[in-house]
Order: C-alpha cells, then structure tokens, then sequence
C-alpha cells in the first residue's frame, strides 16, 4: 500500500485538443537553492505520458472530494475510445504554460519538465513549476501553511479516502 494524494494532469493533444487522466504518483523534491522540482511518474503508453513526453509541459490538478466523480470518470475511459466529454466540465488555460486548466480545482501547478528517467515501462518526469494556482478561499502564508483538511484532498491507496481532521504542525508534540 502506498498513500497518495489524487491529481488530475493536464496534457495538450496533438490536434491542440485537451486531455486528462488521473495520476496519483506525484511528489516534490528539492533541486538547488531550495528550488522544487515536482516529481511525476507515469506508467505504460498512455496518451497523458505521450503528450509530456512530445510537449514538455502539462498541468496537474489537486483532486478535492467534490471532483470524484470527474476523476473516476477521466480514469475509467481512455483517450484512444475518443474525446471525454460525456460529463460536464470547465477548461482554462493556464496563467504561465499553455496547458488545460480544471476550473474545479483548488489547487493547480503548470508545470515544464526539466529532466526525465526511464525504468521498465515507467516515465519520472522532474519538473519545473512555473506557475501555482491556489483557489482564493485558501490565502496561505507559504505552501506548507494549508488546512488540508479545507483543501479536502482526495487520498488514493487503491480506494478513495479523504482527510478527517488538522492534527498540527511540527514541534507540536516534541516535549
């Protein structure tokens, strides 16, 4: 088991349509100067992996509870059967990458890919992120300052789960 926040990615198709597919192999390290690269992994030969590998950018957005069923519904239909389009919802562009943007979405990174290593039939892309998009009812210090419980990740472990209550901040609890 492996607990994993849910992000929808963003990806533009070669036709300049848009596409989206569920990833929750999502992840931050630190580069240099305390630059953060976000870290995503895609497996197989998914349309979401080809259209990053062709175009080096995509965007990725946090699923929150009440964008389940968009999620589960971008997870269980793929590209290759035709557009996603049997539910409604809204696209916009990014701010700083031309990519598709989830307007439900609380929180959003547009991202360049700045590196990328190959394992078996796995994609890690390392990743500048050139834009943060945080839904106005969330003002935060510094991204570590959010109630996560407000946010209301959707949390994957091969079933859907979301967070129950803050419990606090480091030092907290040391004696």
């Amino acid at each position: 088991m492996c607990v994993q926040p849910s992000f929808i990615i963003g990806t533009n198709n070669e036709d300049g349509s848009y596409n989206f597919a569920p990833i929750t192999w999502v992840s931050i390290t630190s580069e240099k100067d305390n630059d953060y690269l976000l870290v995503i992994s895609m497996f197989g030969t998914k349309r979401t992996k080809q259209n990053v590998i062709r175009t080096g950018i995509f965007s990725v957005n946090l699923v929150s509870s009440d964008m389940l069923e968009l999620m589960d519904y971008f997870g269980t239909r793929h590209a290759k059967d035709g557009s996603k389009d049997e539910i409604l919802y809204n696209v916009c562009r990014g701010k700083v990458v031309d990519v598709p943007v989830l307007d439900s979405s609380r929180w959003v990174y547009e991202c360049e890919v700045d590196k990328s290593i190959e394992i078996g039939e796995s994609t890690t892309f390392f990743c500048k992120i050139r834009n943060i998009q945080v839904d106005e009812r969330f003002v935060c210090q510094d991204t570590f300052d959010i109630d996560l419980t407000k946010l209301d990740p959707v949390i994957y472990s091969g079933m859907y789960h979301s967070i129950g209550r803050l419990l606090g901040k480091i030092g907290d609890f040391s004696q």
